[in-house]
């Protein structure tokens, strides 16, 4: 299993199902799409392919999506995920129409995860650990948002302690300089798939571009290993792709997350 085209359906057919959201409180069908909701107010809209639906059938469902999840009070922001390489006529029109913003494009890597599995130097005084105690996760979370962000979401942690509470495998992985994290990363072995995922991946400004990332990619690897699977996948930022890509990772297509945040008042 080398070759782009391989990869991607092993991708479409494997990840693009109940498998992508762990962790849902409830999912609504509309034709193809899954509309998800999770806890703390996020919706979630995603899909295996898009039936070939033609523009006028996905500017409907785009439609009806957004008003199953404003029925909802709770729900205070919805992202839909989209792939670069689905047919999918005046999506992204149809989205802008309807008050969803795109996001960065990431794009979707996919390898082996032996060639990860290397001792990376890390600086001095630099530790890696794998965290599951709550104040833990919540300076984690914390972390990320700062490195992410630029400021604390309240809130951010919540996600992470259910998923660990489920005890479906996921890992949390931080590095630490002096007691303080400087990055932080998740593993998410997918059940009943070949594949584990690498999410999450987050490194304060000053401390990148010095192997803490590597470092951490390489820990997550190793403990995928050692659950026997064979296959890795991440939703990758400029930054991680080109660390992925020297180690045998093969970027299959891209994601562009488009966002929708419920007015105020509404």
């Amino acid at each position: 299993m080398t070759t782009r085209d391989e990869l991607l359906r092993v991708y479409d057919e494997q990840l693009r199902t109940d498998a992508e959201t762990p962790s849902q409180e409830s999912v609504r069908l509309l034709g193809p799409l899954r509309l998800v909701t999770f806890p703390h107010g996020r919706g979630f809209v995603t899909y295996q392919d898009l039936d070939g639906a033609d523009a006028s059938t996905i500017r409907a469902w785009v439609g009806e999506a957004l008003e199953h999840y404003r029925a909802d009070p709770a729900i205070t922001r919805v992202e839909w995920k989209t792939r670069g390489h689905d047919a999918a006529p005046g999506l992204h029109d149809s989205l802008l129409a309807h008050g969803f913003v795109a996001d960065e494009t990431e794009s979707v890597m996919i390898g082996e995860p032996g060639p990860l599995d290397v001792d990376v130097p890390l600086p001095n005084g630099v530790t890696l650990r794998s965290v599951r105690d709550e104040p833990d996760v919540r300076a984690m979370a914390a972390m990320q948002d700062l490195a992410f962000d630029g400021h604390v979401t309240e809130g951010s942690a919540e996600p992470l302690l259910r998923r660990l509470a489920l005890q479906d495998g996921m890992e949390l992985w931080v590095a630490e300089h002096g007691g303080v994290m400087v990055s932080a990363g998740r593993l998410e072995p997918v059940a009943g798939t070949a594949f584990a995922g690498l999410w999450g991946g987050a490194t304060l400004p000053e401390w990148r571009g010095r192997g803490i990332y590597r470092a951490l990619t390489a820990a997550r690897a190793r403990s995928a290993l050692r659950a026997g699977k064979t296959l890795l996948h991440s939703d990758s930022t400029e930054y991680s792709r080109p660390i992925l890509e020297r180690n045998g990772f093969v970027k299959v297509t891209t994601t562009t997350p488009y966002r929708w945040t419920r007015p105020s008042g509404q």
